[in-house]
């Protein structure tokens, strides 16, 4: 049939893996698409909460196949241990959780040349979340990497000896710093077991297979769209494509197998780790966004930098993305608020307004031209329907429509699956 696409708009941390959960019954294949386990998608519900950092968050909805694609970097031990979690929470991942053959493997020199590298920056760090994401992807590209077909090939132990001596010629160039290699290669090897338990498949047939049967898809995205290697916060940005163009050569679909764009945004806006962020509050509201939306990282446990939603942003990350409508989340964290703005343009240092992103996205070259909002200051979290919203929340979210020109469809007002309000029946 077709396949839609759901991403993050900012930089990362927008809810996408509750939308994902709650839209699944509609698919029969949930896919990631890029990234590695530096994504953290979190599920609430039945008062259990889970985080997901590379199997898809499709994987608790009973009876539908998750794939993890060719555009993805796997951690086997962190694969592992999701796979252990949620098999102890119940869950049968028997012949319902696939892998790409091409998918790269992270290795754990991988995630010692991450350390490395960002330790020799210093105060330039870029915010890795050091899991040795960027060096797989250098590999990856530097046609030098080891893939998840390799380990069930005889020569695999060869190939791994050759890479890991290259990563450890590398290090050398890089000041020193303490590490137990052995330890980590032993829990590395020992993961492989699980990695190749799992039904390994050549990504694009099996996915156009299943387009030719009628069947339903829905590409899962990881990270956000500032994040996007070509487009983003360059280069405070992660190393792979973001955007829906990562779908394509992240799961081997053309482009014209895409229906729907569903992108994900806050309700207001956040970011971890360095680069440059125009909306940041360094006040009494930004720390009340970060209490009140729980704001620290789910998988590195940062605490994520806050702000106002940013409409220049957005339309930024629409017009790349190709959004055919939005979900709006974490409303309800602005519960509190007497007033809530929003930012619809930037001051440049020049004197010009511009609703366009510049080159070089710096706190020093622009700042916000902000717009206010009255707050509801009423708990939004028991709210089943649009209509009953107060009229000041709905009064936001019909302005953030307008200003964005994309339909808002699904709005969320708490965490659990169950706090959804769709303001249409469904995006297929």
């Amino acid at each position: 049939m077709a396949v839609d696409v759901l991403l993050g708009l900012q930089w990362g941390d927008e809810g996408k893996g509750k939308i994902v959960d709650y839209l699944a019954p509609q698919y029969d294949l949930i896919c990631r698409f890029q990234g590695g386990p530096n994504a953290g998608h979190t599920l609430i519900f039945d008062g259990k909460k889970f985080v997901l950092h590379t199997i898809p968050s499709g994987i608790f909805r009973e009876g539908l196949i998750n794939l993890i694609g060719n555009g993805v970097v796997i951690d086997p031990i962190t694969l592992r241990q999701e796979i252990k979690e949620i098999k102890e929470a119940g869950v049968d991942t028997q012949g319902r959780l696939l892998v790409s053959k091409k998918a790269h493997l992270i290795l754990p020199t991988h995630r010692l040349l991450d350390q490395a590298s960002e330790l020799s920056k210093g105060k330039n760090k870029i915010g890795s979340t050091l899991r040795g994401i960027g060096p797989t992807y250098m590999d990856k590209t530097g046609r030098n990497g080891l893939r998840v077909g390799d380990i069930l090939d005889a020569g695999f132990e060869r190939k791994y000896n050759e890479l890991k001596e290259k990563h450890l010629g590398l290090l050398k160039i890089y000041p020193e710093f303490s590490y137990d290699l052995q330890e980590v290669e032993t829990e590395w090897m020992d993961s492989l077991d699980t990695l190749r338990s799992l039904e390994a498949v050549d990504c694009a047939y099996y996915l156009n297979d299943a387009l030719e049967q009628g069947k339903e898809i829905l590409a899962e995205g990881a990270q956000g769209s500032m994040l996007d290697i070509n487009f983003g916060t360059y280069p405070f940005v992660t190393s792979s494509t973001t955007l829906t163009a990562g779908v394509c050569i992240g799961l081997g679909l053309a482009p014209s197998t895409i229906r729907e764009v569903i992108g994900i945004t806050k309700a207001y806006c956040t970011r971890v780790g360095s680069g440059p962020f125009p909306t940041e509050l360094d006040d009494q509201d930004g720390e009340l966004l970060r209490k009140e939306g729980k704001e620290f990282g789910a998988t590195t446990g940062r605490p994520r930098r806050c702000g106002w939603i940013d409409i220049p942003q957005l339309k930024y990350t629409i017009m790349l993305n190709g959004v055919t409508q939005l979900a709006l989340t974490k409303i309800d964290v602005l519960d509190i608020f007497e007033t809530i703005k929003v930012a619809t343009k930037y001051k440049m240092a020049s004197g010009l307004e511009t609703d366009q992103l510049p080159y070089d996205l710096r706190q020093d070259n622009c700042s916000p031209i902000l717009e206010a909002h009255v707050g509801w200051q009423t708990a939004l979290h028991d709210a089943t329907d649009f209509d009953i919203l107060p009229d000041a929340a709905k009064n936001y979210i019909l302005a953030l429509e307008k200003h964005l020109d994309t339909p808002i469809t699904l709005v969320s007002n708490g965490p659990e699956r169950s706090r959804l309000i769709e303001r249409k029946t469904s995006p297929v």
